[in-house]
């Protein structure tokens, strides 16, 4: 017996709170992804990240309503194009935000937070003015819903498996994409001496642009992923941006492993131990521990070699 459960009953709960954090890992790690492209490259603490993945979210919501009313034969396949669909709006909105707003901000820090924090708010208005101010759910389809039961003490919801198949999608082709495209390496080679890279031919200006879209299409995707555990509502985006920002700052800026390293452990940790102790609580041993840790080791878990 442990803390008042036997071993068996133990086993059963660290499997389905692991298995929760993978849900909180997958929502993370999209999310971090999209922000440690910005964040790795560009320098940008986009505030208004969290509103991507809101964007995405609601982008689910409305393509579900549309298919219930208008084409409910295609309700058994909505669900992939709505993925799609919040990536291409979520990136269309961050492109136009870049140029109209961000990029008269690089090498101002400080203004670059300022912005973005009012840029969330105004978003956060406009989803309460468009959706209202409750929480919505789309309607999903039936192969996401149930669960799995690999034994009779552990069921294991389908929508979380479904999660984590396309954060494991996404992962690899942004991977992919980083290491194997004429893209990445001009945002690679940005990253690493931006006045050189300009210097060659790289237009600089145009991987910011791109770099920053990509990041808030994958913020999207995370809403997509968010609104199979999660309702919905104006502020939802907001409540993952400090947990997001923290998953950069403890896998290393720029590092693509130490994100995965951090989000997995941070989610693994906040699931577990909000069982035993109360979810603030639970938070906040997370949030001792990381700290603690970035002292003895200030550039994360991964640091990332940069040319200034």
């Amino acid at each position: 017996m442990l803390f008042g459960y036997s071993f068996s009953d133990l086993g059963s709960i660290l499997v389905m709170q692991g298995f929760s954090g993978l849900s909180l890992f997958s929502v993370l790690l999209l999310m971090a992804l999209g922000l440690a492209i910005i964040f790795g490259q560009m320098g940008v603490i986009n505030m208004a990240h969290g509103e991507f993945m809101t964007i995405g979210a609601y982008s689910i919501y409305v393509i579900s309503k549309i298919t219930e009313q208008y084409f409910p034969g295609f309700m058994a396949y909505y669900f992939v194009v709505a993925i799609i669909a919040a990536f291409v709006i979520a990136f269309t909105v961050g492109y136009f935000v870049e140029f109209l707003l961000i990029r008269h901000l690089y090498r101002r820090p400080l203004d670059t937070l300022l912005a973005t924090w009012g840029l969330s708010l105004i978003m956060q208005q406009i989803f309460r003015s468009v959706f209202g101010g409750r929480e919505v759910s789309p309607t999903l389809p039936d192969w996401l819903m149930g669960s799995w039961a690999p034994t009779p003490n552990i069921d294991i919801p389908i929508n979380g498996l479904f999660v984590m198949l396309i954060t494991l999608v996404v992962t690899a082709i942004v991977i992919l994409a980083l290491y194997k495209s004429r893209w990445g390496l001009k945002v690679r080679a940005t990253t690493q001496n931006r006045m050189m890279a300009g210097a060659v031919g790289i237009n600089t200006q145009k991987v910011d642009r791109m770099t920053f879209a990509v990041g808030c299409g994958v913020a999207g995707i995370a809403g997509a992923a968010f609104t199979t555990i999660a309702s919905t509502g104006p502020t939802s985006g907001s409540t993952y941006i400090v947990d997001t920002f923290l998953v950069v700052v403890f896998g290393g800026a720029a590092s693509l492993l130490g994100t995965v390293a951090s989000a997995f452990t941070i989610s693994q940790a906040q699931s577990i131990l909000t069982f035993f102790m109360t979810n603030a609580m639970g938070k906040v041993v997370t949030l001792l521990a990381i700290i603690v840790i970035l002292m003895l080791r200030p550039e994360g878990l991964f640091s990332s070699k940069v040319r200034k």
